[in-house]
């Protein structure tokens, strides 16, 4: 008698339109997961195959716990409007928790440095203390302060920390600000070209998830929080334009002359800062530039053991054709490393 085969655990994304959460959506389905990708509205993307989509508000708690019931992890990819985070965030976030905890299932939210600050240390661990400079910061460290209450009711959850997104996409420091105009053989860099970022290329991101959830309940038993952090790429400007510069090539951009890079100019922003919301958000953040850091990542290997790491300049190479440029792309995502 053959053995009957087990059925897939399930995954909720939630806020699956966005970057990463089509990324998240594409690696759990990769994964062999079943997928249920909440969205507000139709999917802007085909879905990867095996993931379907719930057209449900996130507000409707009661019918996604319905749609998704027996989900073994809830992975939070919602982010909203920049210039609303104050009125968003931390409300769109407590629906989240809320079906997580309906569901019984593992909480999975990405995190940022922005609640360490501008006097945060070069090396950042799951240890360093958080010194929010900034309200972006101090909203973040809200929000994470509201996962913590959470676990202490009984929730499991996980914060996976990272550095800036890329890949997947449009909406990037990289494709508006350094690689918009690559096409035309000029890169620009919003800080210092000497000092360390931390970036972290999507697709890499959301395979980490995947492995989380995988080993979610060595991590993360109910009533406890795990934080974890995702090293990514860390670069100086100058590593980071070195290796567009060699990934252009390989989607045709050979610029007769050669690159040209320079800084990006901050005043036009200050000027326009009073009649510009977004110009005001920008500036508030821009010690991310000016600060040294990058995130440990040991922490997470001893815990998830050796992970496939995507090598910069194909990670680039692959923005930059989601991009538009190069060769056309099919508009479903390929997570293959």
């Amino acid at each position: 008698m053959q053995p009957l085969k087990q059925r897939p655990q399930t995954a909720l994304i939630l806020g699956a339109n966005g970057r990463f959460g089509q990324a998240a959506t594409a690696a759990f389905a990769g994964a062999g997961w079943r997928v249920l990708a909440q969205v507000r509205r139709a999917p802007d993307a085909p879905l990867a195959a095996g993931a379907q989509a719930l057209a449900l508000p996130l507000s409707d708690t009661a019918a996604l716990a319905r749609a998704a019931a027996g989900a073994a992890v809830v992975v939070y990819a919602v982010n909203p409007p920049y210039t609303r985070w104050n009125q968003e965030l931390l409300p769109l976030a407590r629906q989240g928790l809320d079906l997580a905890e309906r569901l019984g299932a593992s909480f999975m939210l990405p995190g940022n440095v922005y609640h360490f600050g501008a006097s945060m240390p070069a090396v950042l661990t799951e240890a360093t203390p958080p010194r929010p400079s900034t309200e972006k910061g101090q909203l973040r460290l809200a929000l994470e302060e509201e996962v913590a209450a959470r676990c202490a009711r009984g929730l499991s959850a996980v914060v996976i920390r990272a550095g800036d997104f890329f890949g997947v996409g449009s909406g990037s420091w990289l494709d508006l600000i350094i690689a918009k105009d690559i096409a035309r053989g000029k890169l620009v860099y919003p800080g210092p070209m000497d000092l360390l970022h931390a970036w972290a290329y999507l697709p890499d991101l959301a395979r980490v998830f995947v492995e989380v959830a995988r080993q979610r309940q060595a991590l993360a038993a109910p009533g406890s929080l795990c934080h974890l952090h995702f090293a990514g790429h860390s670069l100086t400007g100058a590593e980071l334009l070195d290796a567009l510069v060699q990934a252009a090539p390989q989607v045709g951009l050979q610029p007769q002359h050669g690159f040209k890079r320079t800084r990006m100019p901050w005043w036009p922003l200050q000027v326009a800062a009073p009649l510009w919301p977004m110009g005001r958000e920008l500036l508030r953040m821009r010690y991310l530039w000016q600060v040294p850091h990058v995130l440990d990542g040991q922490a997470m290997a001893r815990a998830l053991g050796a992970l496939p790491g995507t090598p910069i300049q194909q990670a680039l190479t692959e923005s930059l054709r989601q991009l538009g440029h190069g060769e056309t792309r099919p508009q479903s995502l390929s997570l293959s490393a």
